[in-house]
C-alpha cells in the first residue's frame, strides 16, 4: 500500500497495476486540487439547489442580466488545435479496453472516452479505466481473447476524456474522512500521468466537461485546469475542453460558459439526452410542463429547436465548434428491416445537424461513423469545420427556450411502459458494471434511464393519464413494474433494480439524479 499524504485513506485494496496509478505523487497531485477546489464545488452545489427552490417559487430562468456586456462584446475563444479542427463524427463510449480499442479504430475523428454517463463507477472501472487512458495515450494498448486480437490501428481517432460530473464524488478514495469530488479525481489522475505524454506526440489533453449548470462552474474548471498546468510546468493554455450544453440552465449562459473557458474552450455540445432530463428535472412540480412519451420529444420539437440553433450561432460567434446530438441506434444484423430504418433516421437527423451547421455530431456504435461521415462529408467537403456560417438569422430569446410543448404529444402505456423497463434493464446493468447497455437496439446511458425515471415520477405526481383516458396511478405504475419484471430473467441484480426505481419513482421528493442512490449499491 502507497504511503499518502496525511488525512487520506484508499477503501479498496490496491494491486500493483492500480497502487502504480495511485501512486504518492499522483495521489498528492489529485488531493491538492481537492483541498484547493472542493470548498468551492460544494458551494456551487449549493448555488444549484437555492436555484431550485426559486424555480420552484416560480421564477423562471432567463439570460442573466449582470453578464449581458459578455454577451454584447466581440471575443472569440484560443485558436482550435490542429487535431481538433475536424470533429465531424465522435464517437463515444465507457472507458472499457475493448469498447475503447474499437473506439479509437472506428474511423471517427474523435473518440470521447467517458468515466460519466457511460461508465457504470465501480472502483474495479475506474481504475481500469486509468489504465486504458495510459496506454490508449502511449499507444500500446492491446487485448488478446479466445478468438481475437485487438490493438491499433496505424491510424486513430483523437482522443478526449469525459470526468464525471460536479456533483458526484468517488467514496472510495476519503479526505479528512469525506468522499474525494470524481471530477477532480477523474481529471486529475489522467492529467498527471498523461500531459507529457500528450505532448510528446504533438498533441494535448482534451476534455469534456458534463452536467454544467452555470458559467460559475465552468469558471471553477479553468481555475482547475490553470492550477494543474502550473503544478506540473505546462504553459497555460495547453488543456482545451468542450462543454457539453446538457441542462436547461446552461442553455441561458453558453457565451458565458465560452468566455470563463475562453483560453482552455474547444466549443459546445447539445447533449439532447441530458437536456431532456433537465427539462423535466427542473420543472418536475409543474403540472403545465409535463411532458408526453420520450419517443415524441424529437429535436424538432419547439424548445428543442431553439436550444440548438442557438448552441450553433453562439459558439460560431465565437470561433468554437458545434458539436450535435447522440445518434444512440445500435444496428442489429438479425433484423435487417429494422437496421435499414434506423439507418435511414440517424441519416435524416445528422442531415439536419449539418444543415443547421454544426460542426460535427455523436454516435455511440462504430457502425453509424460512415453514416453520419457522409452526411457532413456532403457538407464540409474538404473544410474541416463551417464556423463561417454564423447563423446570424437565429433569433432566440428566453420564452423561445421555456416553449416547453409537444405539438399533439400524448403518454401512452407504451411509451409508459418502455420508460418501467428501459430503467430496470438499464440499472440492472449498471449495477453490473455496464454503464453503457444495449437495449431494444439503442446504447442506453444514464442519460435515458434518468429521462426515462424522472418521467415516471413527473406523470404519477400530477396524476396525468394515459391517451386512452385511464389513470397513472401508484397501483398502474407497480402492476406494469411486475409485468415487465416478468419479462426478463429473473436476476436478482433485476429485482434489486426494480426497487431502486420504485424508490426514485415512488418518493415525494424528487430525488436530483438516480446515482445518488444507486452509486450506494455498487461496491
Amino acid at each position: 500500500m502507497p504511503e499518502y499524504v496525511d488525512n487520506v485513506e484508499v477503501t479498496e485494496t490496491l494491486p500493483p497495476e492500480y497502487a502504480e496509478i495511485l501512486s504518492p505523487d499522483a495521489m498528492a497531485f489529485v488531493v491538492g486540487l481537492h483541498h484547493e477546489f472542493n470548498s468551492r464545488r460544494e458551494a456551487l452545489l449549493a448555488q444549484r439547489a437555492t436555484r431550485q427552490e426559486a424555480i420552484e417559487a416560480g421564477q423562471l430562468p432567463d439570460f442573466l442580466p449582470e453578464t449581458a456586456d459578455i454577451r454584447q462584446q466581440d471575443w472569440q475563444v484560443a485558436t482550435t488545435p490542429d487535431d481538433l479542427q475536424d470533429r465531424r463524427v465522435e464517437i463515444t463510449g465507457p472507458v472499457d479496453r475493448k469498447m475503447m480499442i474499437n473506439a479509437l479504430n472506428s474511423g471517427a475523428k474523435v473518440f470521447m472516452a467517458d468515466f460519466e454517463d457511460a461508465c457504470s463507477p465501480t472502483w474495479d472501472n475506474i481504475m481500469q479505466g486509468q489504465i486504458n487512458l495510459k496506454e490508449s495515450v502511449r499507444e500500446n494498448i492491446r487485448l488478446e481473447t479466445e478468438s481475437k486480437v485487438y490493438e491499433l490501428n496505424d491510424e486513430i481517432a483523437t482522443l478526449m476524456v469525459r470526468p464525471r460530473g460536479w456533483h458526484l464524488v468517488e467514496k472510495h478514495v476519503l479526505v479528512d474522512g469525506q468522499p474525494i469530488s470524481a471530477s477532480l479525481f477523474d481529471f486529475g489522475l489522467y492529467f498527471f500521468h498523461n500531459v507529457h505524454a500528450r505532448l510528446e506526440r504533438n498533441t494535448a489533453p482534451y476534455f469534456y466537461l458534463p452536467k454544467l449548470e452555470s458559467h460559475l462552474e465552468a469558471r471553477l474548471w479553468n481555475d482547475v485546469f490553470n492550477y494543474a498546468q502550473d503544478a506540473l510546468g505546462i504553459p497555460r493554455g495547453t488543456i482545451r475542453a468542450t462543454v457539453l450544453i446538457e441542462t436547461i440552465l446552461a442553455a441561458f449562459e453558453m457565451d458565458e460558459i465560452l468566455y470563463e473557458l475562453r483560453e482552455h474552450s474547444a466549443g459546445l455540445n447539445a447533449g439532447r439526452w441530458d437536456y431532456i432530463f433537465s427539462v423535466i428535472k427542473k420543472f418536475a412540480k409543474r403540472a403545465d410542463l409535463v411532458l408526453p412519451d420520450r419517443a415524441q420529444i424529437t429535436m424538432t420539437v419547439p424548445f428543442m429547436r431553439a436550444y440548438t440553433e442557438l448552441l450553433v450561432r453562439t459558439c460560431h460567434r465565437r470561433g468554437a465548434h458545434a458539436i450535435g446530438g447522440m445518434a444512440a441506434f445500435i444496428p442489429n444484423r438479425r433484423e435487417p428491416e429494422v437496421t435499414e430504418r434506423a439507418l435511414e433516421k440517424v441519416r435524416q437527423d445528422k442531415e439536419r445537424e449539418s444543415n443547421d451547421g454544426f460542426d460535427g455530431t455523436w454516435v455511440a456504435h462504430p457502425d453509424l461513423v460512415p453514416v453520419a461521415m457522409a452526411e457532413f462529408d456532403k457538407h464540409l467537403g474538404d473544410n474541416p469545420h463551417q464556423k463561417d456560417r454564423r447563423r446570424e438569422d437565429v433569433n432566440i430569446a428566453a420564452s423561445d427556450l421555456l416553449e416547453i410543448r409537444v405539438p399533439d404529444g400524448t403518454i401512452s402505456e407504451t411509451g409508459f411502459r418502455n420508460n418501467v423497463s428501459v430503467a430496470i434493464q438499464y440499472l440492472g446493468a449498471w449495477l453490473a458494471g455496464n454503464g453503457a447497455a444495449a437495449i431494444y437496439n439503442l446504447m442506453e446511458d444514464t442519460a435515458t434511464a434518468e429521462i426515462s425515471r424522472a418521467q415516471l415520477w413527473q406523470w404519477l405526481h400530477h396524476n396525468a393519464e394515459l391517451a386512452d383516458g385511464r389513470p397513472i396511478t401508484r397501483d398502474f405504475y407497480q402492476q406494469v413494474r411486475d409485468e415487465e419484471l416478468g419479462k426478463l430473467d429473473s436476476l436478482d441484480v433485476y429485482q434489486e433494480a426494480a426497487g431502486i426505481l420504485d424508490e426514485l419513482v415512488l418518493t415525494d421528493k424528487y430525488i436530483e439524479f438516480l446515482t445518488f442512490i444507486a452509486y450506494n449499491h455498487l461496491s
